[in-house]
C-alpha cells in the first residue's frame, strides 16, 4: 500500500528498524570494506617483497627496501582512511573546487619549463614531484580530484543533461584541461583512465548515452593520431593484437607476463620462488605484479585476488545504492570504480586482454601515491556507508520520492 494511503487510513507510520551498530560505525558495509582493504594490503606487502627483492639487490639496496617504503605509505594511508571515514562525505562536495585547483597546480609544475629540480625526468617522463625523500605523483591526486568534482557538478547539472552544450560541455572543458596536462608529462594511459572514470560518473548521474557516442566518434580519430605519433604506443598495440609476434621484441613484456601466469599452475611455485623476477619480467613489483602472483601463488592465488576485488566492487555499489542523496550515490560509484576499474584493467593487461598500460593493482602494486589515494577512497566509501546505514535518506534512496526514483524518472523524460 502506498505511504500516503497508509497515513490517510489513520494508521501509525512504522519506523524503520535501527541499523545494527558496530565498533566501526553503523551497518556492515563499512567494516567489510575495511576488512577487504586490510586483507588486500597485507597480501600486497607479502607479494611486493617477493617481487621486488631481487630488483632491490640489483640496485645495491636492501632486499626489503621497496616493501618498507610501501609499508610506510600504507601507515600514512590508513591514518587518512580513518580521517576520511569519520569525516562527513558532504565535505568533499564543498572541497571539490579547491581540490581540483590543487591538482591542476601540481600537474602544471610537472610540465612547465624550469621546474626540473623538483619535477625531474624519470624514465623519459616528468610524472613525479620529488622534494627531498618525498616523491608524489600528481596524476594520482588528479584522479581523486576529478572524480569528486565530477560528482559534485553532476548533481547540479541534473536538469541540463538533455543539452550537450549546457550539460556535458562544462565537464569536457575541465576534463580536457586535466587530460592535456597529464598527456604532456607524457602519460596517455593515466589520462585515458581518468577520462573513463569521470565518464562513468556522469553516465551514472543521468547523462545521455547518445552524447557519449557522438563524442567517441569525434575523439577516436584524435586518439588514433596520438597513438600513431609515438612508436612505442604502436608497438604496444601490435603486441596486444598478436602477442606471438616478435616475442623477444615488441611482445616481450606480455610474453613474459603470460609465461609467469602459466608457469604457476594450480598452486604456484611458492612464495619467493618465482623465476620471472630475475630480470625477465619488466616492472614485476608494479605494472606486472599480478603476473608474479600467478607464478608464485598459482591459479588459486589469482582467483582469490579476483574474488576479493569483485566483492569490494559489489559492496561499494551497494553503498552507492543506499547513499542518502544523489551526491553520495555518485561519489560512492566514483570511489568504487577508482579501485575496481583499475584492478580489472591491471589484471586484463597481465592476461593480454587489453593493451599494455601502466595501471597499478590497488593496494598491491608498489606506488605510495596510488596507495594513499586508494585508501582515502575507501575512507570516503565508509563515510557514505555509515550515513546510508544510519537511515539519513528520506524517505529512501530508491523508494517513492527518493533520489534514485527521481533520477530514473529524469532519464525517462529525457528519452521521451
Amino acid at each position: 500500500m502506498p505511504h500516503e494511503a497508509v497515513l490517510a487510513a489513520g494508521a501509525e507510520p512504522v519506523e524503520a528498524a535501527p541499523a545494527r551498530a558496530t565498533r566501526l560505525g553503523i551497518g556492515w558495509e563499512g567494516p567489510l570494506l575495511l576488512l577487504l582493504t586490510v586483507t588486500l594490503l597485507s597480501f600486497g606487502l607479502v607479494s611486493l617483497y617477493s617481487a621486488s627483492s631481487v630488483m632491490a639487490q640489483t640496485l645495491g639496496l636492501a632486499d626489503y627496501h621497496f616493501v618498507v617504503r610501501q609499508a610506510a605509505g600504507a601507515a600514512v594511508g590508513l591514518v587518512l582512511l580513518v580521517v576520511a571515514a569519520r569525516l562527513d562525505y558532504r565535505f568533499w562536495r564543498r572541497f571539490a573546487w579547491p581540490l581540483l585547483a590543487i591538482a591542476v597546480l601540481l600537474l602544471l609544475v610537472t610540465v612547465i619549463p624550469g621546474t626540473q629540480a623538483i619535477a625531474p625526468v624519470i624514465k623519459g617522463a616528468r610524472r613525479w614531484l620529488v622534494i627531498g625523500p618525498v616523491a608524489l605523483q600528481p596524476s594520482e591526486i588528479a584522479k581523486l580530484a576529478v572524480l569528486v568534482w565530477t560528482a559534485m557538478l553532476a548533481v547540479k547539472k541534473q536538469d541540463r543533461f538533455s543539452s550537450l552544450s549546457r550539460g556535458l560541455l562544462p565537464f569536457l572543458i575541465i576534463w580536457g584541461l586535466i587530460v592535456l596536462l597529464i598527456f604532456l608529462q607524457p602519460n596517455l594511459s593515466t589520462a585515458l583512465l581518468i577520462l573513463l572514470l569521470a565518464t562513468l560518473v556522469v553516465f551514472a548521474g543521468g547523462a545521455r548515452i547518445g552524447h557519449f557516442i557522438l563524442l567517441a566518434l569525434v575523439g577516436l580519430p584524435i586518439l588514433w593520431r596520438q597513438v600513431e605519433s609515438a612508436q612505442y604506443r604502436l608497438r604496444r598495440l601490435a603486441a596486444f593484437l598478436d602477442p606471438s609476434q616478435d616475442p623477444a621484441g615488441i611482445s616481450y613484456q606480455i610474453t613474459q607476463s603470460l609465461i609467469a601466469l602459466g608457469s604457476g599452475g594450480l598452486f604456484g611455485r611458492g612464495v619467493g620462488r618465482g623465476q620471472q623476477k630475475f630480470g625477465f619480467l619488466p616492472e614485476p613489483h608494479n605494472d606486472f605484479i599480478f603476473s608474479m602472483i600467478g607464478e608464485e601463488w598459482g591459479f588459486i592465488g589469482v582467483a582469490v585476488v579476483v574474488v576479493l576485488f569483485t566483492l569490494f566492487a559489489l559492496v561499494g555499489y551497494r553503498v552507492a545504492r543506499q547513499a542518502p542523496d544523489l551526491f553520495g550515490f555518485l561519489l560512492a560509484v566514483a570511489m568504487t570504480n577508482l579501485i575496481a576499474v583499475q584492478a580489472f584493467l591491471h589484471m586484463g593487461v597481465a592476461m593480454a586482454l587489453v593493451p599494455t598500460t601502466g595501471v597499478t593493482l590497488p593496494f598491491i602494486s608498489y606506488g605510495r601515491s596510488s596507495l594513499l589515494v586508494c585508501l582515502v577512497a575507501v575512507g570516503i566509501l565508509m563515510s557514505i556507508a555509515r550515513a546510508g546505514a544510519a537511515g539519513q535518506q528520506a524517505p529512501s534512496a530508491t523508494g517513492p520520492g527518493g533520489w534514485g526514483e527521481r533520477l530514473r524518472l529524469g532519464r525517462l523524460r529525457r528519452r521521451a
